[in-house]
């Protein structure tokens, strides 16, 4: 398998070209070359919903004809050991892998799974989400906020908890949702905010209001609609597009703080088509993709867009931050711990 990887990148066009560090502006109409020769790549993603992540590879296809994205969505955690996998059986799959848990990157990065590769697009990043990465090999190419979220059939406005604290009120006892840490990055690193907030008798309180528990940071939607659930936790893009669809779903900011998460891409060391991962990592930092986001309410790392009404500004909201090295050593700790917890 890995002859067959190395005749693949000696024989890959432009190959040569496109794994030196840099993307080169001179370079970009012959990386898209080599790129259809490829014809395809392979993109595993956490960060957006099975529908969204479609319509975004849609969406690369359209602008580069004869380059088709195979989408492989899965949660955060799931995405990775799938990806590791991969790699520990010599048989690399994956050519882009964005994810929900940002120390997934460092610790490819200490495994050399990660291509060294500057986009040109990423010098167009907004001020907010510099640093966040690490330039050269991985950097945000979406974010969402992790928020309350309500049943507009079952609470008012009014009754709709206000803070994360107000999901312990015992009313709501059997009729609150939430993703599981261990298999949902952003909710992973919720589950990190919260502990940092209020310590871990959050979590033991919680759990006596017998707490319905999916996997993915998007299951608590599907309860919410079906009427199974009345409250829970949510990120603000599939929110606001279920709410759009006319479902009876709306976001409470709460009052203690929304999570941002970040969601970074790279391109990976041994991807099994090169170019047109370089080409579409390229993309996600594209004034193109940050249209996309924005149009499927995903927060783009880019300023240069047109918003949908619907979602707050960041600078309007009261926001908790994290840094890699808190994700990193955190979350692996409250998985643990939640599933002491919650069994």
């Amino acid at each position: 398998m890995t002859r067959t990887i190395t005749r693949r990148l000696a024989t890959a066009g432009l190959a040569a070209a496109t794994l030196a560090p840099r993307l080169a502006r001179a370079d970009a109409v012959a990386l898209e070359e080599a790129a259809r020769k490829e014809g395809t790549l392979t993109w595993y993603i956490a960060q957006v919903d099975g529908e969204t992540a479609e319509l975004m590879g849609r969406a690369f296809t359209a602008q580069y004809p004869g380059v088709k994205v195979s989408v492989i969505r899965t949660t955060g955690q799931v995405a990775y050991e799938r990806l590791i996998q991969d790699l520990k059986n010599n048989a690399p799959q994956c050519d882009v892998f964005s994810t929900t848990d940002i120390s997934h990157m460092p610790a490819l990065r200490k495994r050399n799974e990660i291509a060294q590769f500057v986009p040109e697009n990423a010098a167009a990043m907004a001020p907010a989400f510099h640093g966040l990465g690490e330039d050269g090999y991985f950097y945000p190419t979406t974010s969402t906020l992790m928020l309350i979220i309500y049943s507009t059939k079952n609470l008012k406005p009014d009754e709709a908890p206000k803070n994360w604290s107000d999901l312990l009120d015992p009313k709501l006892k059997g009729r609150i949702a939430f993703g599981h840490p261990a298999f949902s990055g952003y909710v992973g690193c919720w589950t990190l905010a919260m502990r940092s907030l209020y310590g871990w008798q959050f979590f033991d309180k919680l759990a006596k209001n017998n707490p319905r528990i999916g996997r993915s940071g998007n299951d608590p939607i599907t309860l919410l609609n079906a009427g199974e659930c009345v409250a829970g936790l949510g990120p603000l893009a599939t929110t606001l597009l279920s709410a759009e669809k006319g479902n009876p779903i709306a976001l409470q900011y709460p009052t203690d703080g929304s999570l941002l998460c970040i969601g970074p891409s790279a391109v990976l060391a041994r991807a099994p088509h090169p170019n047109a991962a370089r080409l579409f990592q390229n993309w996600l930092l594209s004034k193109e993709f940050a249209q996309v986001c924005a149009n499927a309410y995903v927060t783009p790392v880019r300023e240069d867009v047109t918003f949908k009404p619907g979602a707050v500004p960041l600078s309007q909201v009261k926001v908790l931050r994290q840094t890699t090295a808190e994700i990193a050593k955190g979350v692996p700790e409250v998985i643990e711990q939640w599933r002491d917890t919650f069994s």
